[in-house]
């Protein structure tokens, strides 16, 4: 089958239909995406329109049968017949593409990409049960099927496609592309090593967790289950869980406060005044709104996304953060055990969380050389 019969079967399939009743869901009694979910009409977006990027709206499956929606941005006035380079854009971890991976959507499609932001498995208008469930594999997996739906569109080039991880999906986009030679080159901006983040605690620039601590965070969470187990359901709860001194743990039902503590933590601060705000709040963003299943990290606790980061080589690695980012240990360890061709930029004076919107601040420029570069008709046929 071709590329243009594939996708008319794929149009057809993604035909939004209407919501389900109620279903058990983390920390929600709101309906939720079927399957094939309804998606929103008009700009809900956090950052304003580009009048030179065209946007419409498409759903797109994934290996497992998750049903993901995704935004599609285009160049304005593509011309019939031409094949573009692609990116696919996720991230942040609890984010939804009507923020931060939208923007940068946006604005490479402006530099003369197809590009795709998407809603991962049980997030946002992606469907899944129960909501606000992650996983190492299937996200990693959302990649690749972002990967499969921009090589279907006529206007693509499939051997000229790369993708940017932000955040937590940094660490997912580094761990498909290691996986998937489809994936010509790849980005991570401020990126989060999920599995370590959640199996070691995020510290001051290094690991929290003792060996102690972690074996109290996998008891508790597991003590969890059988509540869950007893009640037909997972409540939501915090993914980043304290351990005291005695070895006591504790997990809140909300990842950010609904309003600022006196004197908060920087890093807390940080990510509020993102997600809580009208800067970058949005209502289908379980980082705007509440927490993930409270049982989720015990998945990412157990299997380590970057095992195999050196297998992207002999493809391009940028690995992006900031000076201040306290995620920026994460950046330099992924670097050091990446093979090259790889380069490391780290952007003066900018914390974690200023790379999500602060256009001034984030390279997009050397995104843009770098991808030109590297899905460059010369560069596919390596």
């Amino acid at each position: 089958m071709n590329k243009r019969n594939f996708l008319k079967c794929a149009a057809l399939a993604a035909a939004p239909l209407g919501l389900p009743a109620a279903a058990s869901a983390a920390g929600s009694s709101a309906a939720v995406p079927s399957d094939t979910p309804a998606l929103s009409s008009g700009w809900d977006k956090v950052f304003p329109k580009n009048p030179n990027v065209d946007h419409r709206k498409i759903t797109f499956k994934n290996r497992y049968g998750f049903t993901l929606a995704g935004d599609l941005y285009t160049p304005k006035g593509v011309k019939a017949g031409v094949e573009l380079p692609a990116i696919a854009v996720s991230g942040p971890f609890g984010a939804v593409k009507e923020q931060s991976s939208g923007l940068y959507a946006q604005e490479m499609a402006s530099r003369g990409f197809v590009t795709l932001a998407f809603d991962p498995s049980w997030t946002g208008e992606s469907s899944g049960l129960p909501r606000n469930m992650a996983s190492p594999d299937v996200n990693t997996e959302d990649f690749s099927a972002a990967v499969d739906a921009l090589g279907i569109l006529p206007i693509v080039d499939q051997k000229r496609i790369g993708i940017i991880g932000i955040c937590g999906f940094g660490g997912f986009a580094l761990n498909a592309a290691a996986m998937d030679t489809r994936v010509r080159a790849v980005a991570s901006v401020v990126m989060y090593d999920m599995s370590r983040a959640m199996g070691w605690g995020v510290g001051a620039g290094r690991d929290r967790y003792t060996e102690a601590d972690r074996r109290a965070v996998k008891a508790f969470l597991n003590e969890k289950r059988w509540e869950d187990a007893a009640k037909g359901s997972i409540p939501p709860g915090g993914h980043d869980l304290p351990v005291d001194k005695a070895g006591h743990v504790t997990q809140g039902d909300r990842i950010l406060p609904e309003t600022l503590p006196e004197n908060p933590d920087p890093v807390l601060k940080e990510f509020f005044d993102y997600y809580r705000v009208k800067r970058g709040f949005h209502p289908r963003s379980v980082n705007s709104t509440s927490a993930w299943c409270r049982t989720m990290p015990l998945s990412f606790m157990n299997m380590p996304l970057l095992t195999y980061i050196k297998e992207i080589s002999p493809r391009p690695v940028l690995i992006i953060t900031g000076e201040k980012a306290h995620s920026r240990y994460f950046a330099e360890t992924a670097f050091r055990n990446a093979a090259e061709p790889k380069e490391l930029v780290i952007i003066p004076g900018a914390n974690h969380v200023d790379l999500y919107d602060r256009k001034e601040l984030i390279p997009f420029a050397k995104l843009e050389s770098f991808f030109t570069k590297n899905l460059a008709p010369s560069a596919a046929s390596r």
